[in-house]
């Protein structure tokens, strides 16, 4: 491209930039995205998305504002505290950017359907717990679609960005289903759970957190059994506060403070502004270079060190491998032979009990407890009338989910 470019007069050059750039703002006023979280790194994403040209956006937050959110998530106010943060985040962008239509949900992502998340090619998730993250990468394996030969059907992979950050420190990743590792071939890698030994906190503690640890686990079940501990309640975290205190006094260990026990409660990671604008930074760029097109994508992993005692300020790439044992997007195959005539019904005795099997997108066989909301009527159909109805395709491998496994289901006729 850039040899090209050199043998075009000064002139040409502009032109041509002009009208590049002209395709690229086109194609990204045709696309629309969804961003999953609300809280500092997502109101950073979403603002950069809109200011950047993307004319339709949704978010997904069931959270609520709260007085502490506003030092960083900049989208909302004073007057906003205790109302929805995907509300308050789509009117405040759409009010300052009229040409940018913002749909705000404040539900679970659990509770959408996977028609839903298969109307945007790009997903990017600004997620703070570890299960929400395993559940929307299992969503964009599982809208991956196969042809007769078991080959990926290219439109049918839709991207998930995933973006995280911890005080001066973040990182993000471009999940591309069966290109590149999912989050579950990366779960080993997570930094294990700080957690104190019960009998530490009991007898001997060493650290402010065992005295918080100790007032939290021990006294308030002990001296407060009948009531429940909010951890929203300044009260009853002020009550847990005061009895760490106390017991730091006791064993003469310093630091005890009212944010770390927020921060040892609630288990609080502290989020830093500046380092929520870069993540999302980086984000929105790779949503720009699929959508467009233009430029390659991350591959896959990208960490940045904001501090670090041992190399400083610093950015690094990583290309994270796919796992040959994952769960997720190492699918096995079974082949099943049934006639046409047969119902449904029969692959329940084939498949493993607790299952939810999909095609098309759409659930056809789900397991025991919801199957009572109405897929009674799915089993008891033929395959014939599943193909003639279109719920299935004839040659198209459906897709079988449990927790432990992914399992690629190819139907032979006999």
């Amino acid at each position: 491209m850039n040899s090209i470019l050199n043998t075009f007069s000064p002139l040409s050059k502009d032109l041509y930039n002009e009208y590049r750039g002209q395709v690229m703002v086109e194609a990204l006023a045709t696309q629309k995205v969804l961003v999953i979280g609300a809280g500092g790194l997502g109101c950073e994403i979403l603002k950069t998305l809109a200011l950047s040209g993307i004319k339709e956006i949704h978010v997904i937050d069931l959270d609520t504002i709260d007085l502490t959110n506003l030092n960083r998530q900049f989208l909302f106010r004073m007057k906003d505290v205790g109302k929805y943060k995907a509300e308050v985040a789509a009117e405040f962008i759409m009010k300052r950017i009229p040409t940018c239509k913002v749909i705000p949900y404040t539900k679970k992502i659990q509770e959408f359907p996977i028609s839903f998340y298969q109307e945007f090619p790009v997903i990017i998730a600004g997620l703070d717990n570890v299960e929400a993250r395993r559940w929307i990468n299992r969503v964009v394996i599982q809208m991956v679609q196969r042809d007769e030969n078991d080959k990926v059907i290219d439109d049918t992979r839709h991207y998930l960005i995933d973006g995280g950050t911890e005080g001066l420190n973040g990182q993000a990743r471009v999940i591309s289903p069966f290109e590149t590792a999912c989050y579950e071939c990366t779960l080993s890698q997570l930094p294990k759970q700080l957690q104190y030994q019960m009998c530490t906190i009991a007898s001997t503690p060493r650290l402010p957190e065992h005295c918080i640890a100790y007032a939290y686990e021990i006294l308030w079940s002990k001296e407060q059994p009948n009531v429940k501990l909010d951890k929203d309640n300044f009260e009853h975290m002020n009550w847990i506060y005061q009895k760490a205190l106390e017991r730091s006094k006791q064993f003469n260990i310093d630091g005890v403070t009212y944010k770390l026990t927020l921060g040892v409660v609630k288990n609080i990671i502290p989020a830093v502004a500046s380092t929520n604008a870069l993540i999302a930074s980086i984000c929105t760029v790779e949503c720009f270079k699929i959508l467009t097109g233009n430029g390659s994508q991350l591959n896959n992993y990208i960490q940045w060190y904001g501090q670090n005692h041992q190399t400083g300020v610093g950015i690094n790439v990583i290309q994270q491998e796919r796992l040959e044992e994952c769960t997720e997007c190492s699918i096995q195959t079974l082949e099943i032979l049934v006639k046409r005539t047969d119902k449904l019904s029969v692959l329940l005795t084939q498949l493993p009990p607790d299952i939810e099997l999909c095609s098309k997108g759409q659930t056809l066989i789900t397991n025991n407890i919801r199957r009572k909301q109405g897929f009674d009527h799915i089993l008891e159909k033929t395959f014939q009338e599943l193909i003639d109805e279109q719920l299935i395709d004839e040659k198209t491998a459906l897709k079988a989910f449990d927790k432990n496994k992914t399992i690629n289901v190819r139907i032979n006729y006999e």
